[in-house]
């Protein structure tokens, strides 16, 4: 399928490019970047996930678009929706993790602290809300429990986090960062969400 754009103030959320894949491997070999991930990517892995997430918008409608600046047209990562395929089990007596659709992004460093995570992060999730069918009628998200950057950008696009719903990630098991924290936030809260930023 024809990966439909999106535009922010600052930001393109477009399809995936072959020329994606050089930049895409060096975020995904820098250790700051992936300083909450088992492990740095090789680029055959790094150009493998460029293929999966290409792929993923023909299987289910949605997926994590490459991200551009509008200013410069560089490339600066990932921004986007998912939905895990395996299975996680929440505290006992919570809500289950999983089916979910995930909101999710990561960014070369030369681009952090310039808000264009949570601007980009929104539109995916505005995205959510006109076109895809939510499993549990939510959005998630979530990361390592020493992650704050993400969990700070969690915050600011309005997910809160349940902490009845953390987990160990079975795709992890015996990593020191095994341990997630989970935000959310319902369709309902989300459109409000969105209303009171278009009423500003």
């Amino acid at each position: 399928m024809s990966v439909p754009a999106l535009r922010t103030e600052r930001l393109l959320l477009r399809g995936w490019r072959e020329e994606d894949k050089v930049p895409f491997a060096v975020l995904n070999g820098d250790d700051a970047v992936m300083e909450h991930f088992p492990s740095v990517l090789t680029r055959e892995q790094s150009d493998q996930m460029v293929d999966s997430h290409a792929a993923a918008w023909e299987r289910r409608g949605y997926g994590l678009w490459a991200v551009e600046r509008l200013d410069t047209g560089v490339f600066i990562g990932f921004v986007g929706l998912s939905s895990p395929t395996w299975h996680a089990e929440p505290l006992e007596g919570s809500a289950e993790i999983t089916p979910c659709v995930e909101v999710g992004w990561r960014l070369a460093r030369a681009h952090w602290g310039h808000g264009f995570a949570p601007e980009a992060a929104l539109a995916a999730l505005g995205f959510a809300l006109d076109a895809v069918e939510m499993p549990r009628d939510e959005v998630v998200s979530f990361t390592t429990v020493a992650n704050e950057r993400s969990r700070r950008v969690m915050e600011k696009i309005g997910l809160v986090r349940d902490p009845a719903r953390d987990f160990d990630h079975p795709m992890t098991p015996g990593w020191h960062g095994q341990r997630h924290v989970l935000y959310a936030a319902s369709r309902a809260e989300l459109t409000a969400a969105r209303a009171a930023r278009v009423a500003r």
